[in-house]
């Protein structure tokens, strides 16, 4: 059975630092590898693709936008000497929201990663090029995706974590696969 394995980047990365007790975590220096060997043992993993928004530099924040551009630069490079695919689509866009009172302040939001997880995910079920997917993300947005590779045959595993699983993706996968939260320090 080929299997290719898809990570929402952030997605994934904030459920591990929840998990972890919001522990500061160097991302760069994370072992991914060691941690899809232990939870995944026994899945032959053909391609492992992580996906993440592009950052750009925001004017009101230009010192920390070229801090996190920098810590996204040493994170692709970390992974794909681990043998990971990395795919920068969408954007992480700053918008000043209101939060009391008529006080503003700058929210960033990633756009546009699910959409293309989702897209790949159908993609690769017509094309017939994985007949299983393991999906690392707890997004829910990626349902329709979920069910239409299913109509596809293509077998749909959930990789979540115990804190807190999506149970609808659950729910609407054939099987899940949950970290838990010991599993996790020993890859720091």
């Amino acid at each position: 059975m080929t299997t290719i394995l898809l990570i929402d980047g952030e997605n994934f990365k904030s459920r591990i630092k929840r998990a972890l007790n919001n522990k500061d975590i160097v991302w760069h220096e994370f072992d991914f590898n060691g941690l899809f060997n232990l939870v995944l043992d026994g899945y032959k993993i053909e391609k492992t693709i992580f996906y993440f928004a592009k950052i750009k530099t925001h004017p009101k924040t230009k010192d920390k936008s070229q801090e996190l551009i920098e810590k996204q630069r040493l994170l692709k490079t970390h992974l794909e000497k681990q043998g990971f695919g990395v795919v920068l689509s969408g954007r992480v866009r700053g918008q000043e929201e209101e939060v009391f009172f008529g006080k503003k302040i700058l929210v960033f939001k990633e756009k546009g990663v699910d959409v293309k997880i989702g897209v790949d995910m159908v993609s690769f079920s017509c094309d017939k090029l994985f007949d299983q997917i393991i999906l690392g993300s707890s997004d829910s947005d990626l349902q329709p995706a979920i069910n239409e590779a299913k109509r596809r045959k293509v077998k749909i595993i959930y990789l979540g974590f115990e804190d807190k699983p999506n149970k609808g993706i659950s729910y609407n996968t054939h099987k899940t696969v949950l970290i838990r939260n010991s599993e996790l320090s020993k890859f720091l």
